[in-house]
């Protein structure tokens, strides 16, 4: 398994990945399933400030397969939270509890390190165990609780907010890095520099 910068071209992969999520569950709120050219978009969109990572492996013809993906957003918008990000992560079905998820999480967060991000918040919808289980892992902790937040499925759903943070709070902060303008992101799985 290797993790890379996502590209437009990946964008009906992403999309099949993302489709069963909203149509069956309400892991996330959306509605309708975006089709690959609004994954594209999305994409674009994403990588003007943060990274947007898929995990591939290949498979016994040779073909790459997108098993995940993960992002990041801003957590909000004005300036003085350029040091916060959101963090979304979704996993092939099939792909659930293989390690998948863990390579993802740790290659976006040495990036946003990178960009000087120091906090990174997950919203999820409550109750989700695996989701909750698997950010706890990884050093998150619940700091907010919203009850019936959302309406989907035919029922109400609480969400909730967890954090980590991922480095100090120097005062003042240096300055945060759009993602393009890092110097040469680097594979997660092998150091070596992306050109």
């Amino acid at each position: 398994m290797t993790i890379r910068p996502a590209q437009t071209a990946d964008a009906p992969a992403l999309a099949a990945i993302y489709r069963p999520y909203v149509e069956h569950t309400a892991i996330t709120f959306e509605y309708e399933a975006p089709d690959a050219e609004e994954f594209k978009r999305r994409i674009r969109q994403t990588m003007q400030r943060f990274p947007y990572l898929v995990a591939c492996a290949t498979d016994s013809f040779g073909n790459e397969q997108i098993l995940g993906y993960a992002y990041a957003s801003p957590f909000k918008t004005r300036a003085a939270y350029d040091w916060s990000a959101e963090t979304s992560i979704y996993v092939r079905e099939d792909n659930l509890g293989t390690g998948v998820g863990t390579a993802l999480y740790e290659a976006l967060e040495e990036h946003l390190t990178l960009q000087h991000i120091c906090n990174v918040c997950a919203c999820i919808t409550y109750p989700n165990p695996r989701s909750i289980a698997f950010h706890e892992r990884h050093g998150y902790k619940t700091v907010a609780h919203f009850h019936a937040s959302g309406y989907k499925l035919g029922k109400w759903h609480d969400m909730i907010w967890m954090e980590k943070t991922l480095a100090p709070h120097n005062t003042p902060p240096a300055a945060f890095i759009p993602w393009p303008d890092l110097d040469k992101p680097f594979n997660h799985n092998t150091k070596e520099k992306i050109t």
